[in-house]
């Protein structure tokens, strides 16, 4: 039986051209190298090297075993380097991008379920916009991202996975009775989340684009962070509010209990998408977050296959 450490010992003779020398690059003595090329040629049968003066010279048969032997040992590494990969994904950190409203759908679950494979790790999610997250995979800070409203910027590969429906939700039923049009969209007294991102937020730009198409100009009454506090606001009758059909399911029976929801005329939809740079090597650790994210918001969000 050929062993690992047989084939490093019978490179080195090989390179070398000396026992002597290879117990010298090895760290052995000289007759430890010698046993090891013995047994190696009992196994195989065949004589590998020949005596010549003080040193020693290939036969054929160690001419077509290098190569092989090479691979062997180079295949041994790698199998070393991906145990230590996975051991270091055991204990390491696991950093993922992630728009603020998408912990409604996956955040919680998604650590849950990283945390059942894997409980040594430590888990960030990060960011509190789409705009905010693309700005650290750009910046290398994060492997890959799960967003809104997928950027068409060169160097960044986009895998759309699944969208979700704005819809607008009012405590008054006669609001909600039949599709929002763009004209009582403006008219309407708003209450709107992610005001830091005003100018860059994928819903804002959706719903502008939405309005200006009509010839209206939006606007809000209240503005606010984050759409916990915008459907609570609603919840209150302060005002109305436009957020993902997934947000107001899982919000609004405990911040607005009452509150109804319909779609918008025309309907408006954003996408989800998962990013990262193109052409990189995804960790382990990356990949098993994009695996994860991507059950888990197809699960509660339109697949897109």
């Amino acid at each position: 039986m050929l062993s690992l450490h047989q084939l490093r010992c019978f490179l080195t003779v090989y390179e070398l051209g000396s026992l002597t020398a290879a117990a010298e690059e090895l760290g052995y003595a000289q007759p430890s190298i010698s046993e090891q090329i013995r047994s190696l040629e009992k196994s195989i049968g065949l004589q590998l090297f020949r005596r010549v003066g003080r040193g020693v010279v290939p036969t054929t048969v160690a001419d077509t075993l290098r190569p092989h032997a090479e691979a062997t040992i180079a295949a041994a590494e790698e199998a070393l380097r991906a145990v230590q990969r996975v051991k270091a994904f055991e204990t390491g950190t696991i950093r993922f991008g992630m728009f603020g409203s998408a912990r409604l759908y996956v955040s919680a679950t998604l650590v849950t379920d990283v945390l059942e494979r894997y409980p040594g790790v430590r888990v960030e999610i990060i960011g509190l916009n789409s705009s905010e997250v693309l700005e650290d995979l750009r910046r290398g800070r994060i492997e890959a991202a799960l967003i809104a409203a997928p950027p068409t910027n060169e160097g960044l590969e986009v895998l759309p996975v699944a969208r979700d429906e704005l819809v607008y939700v009012s405590m008054d039923p006669e609001r909600t009775a039949t599709p929002v049009t763009a004209r009582r969209l403006a008219e309407a007294q708003l209450v709107m989340a992610d005001t830091s991102y005003r100018a860059t937020d994928s819903m804002r730009l959706a719903l502008r684009r939405m309005l200006h198409e009509a010839g209206h100009n939006p606007q809000t009454r209240i503005e606010v962070e984050d759409v916990e506090t915008a459907i609570e606001l609603t919840g209150r009758g302060l005002a109305d509010t436009v957020v993902h059909r997934g947000a107001a399911t899982e919000l609004v029976p405990r911040l607005a209990p009452g509150a109804t929801w319909t779609e918008l005329r025309p309907r408006q939809y954003e996408t989800f998408a998962i990013v990262h740079r193109v052409n990189a090597t995804l960790s382990p650790a990356a990949q098993l977050m994009i695996e994860l994210a991507v059950a888990r918001i197809r699960a509660v969000a339109e697949p897109i296959r």
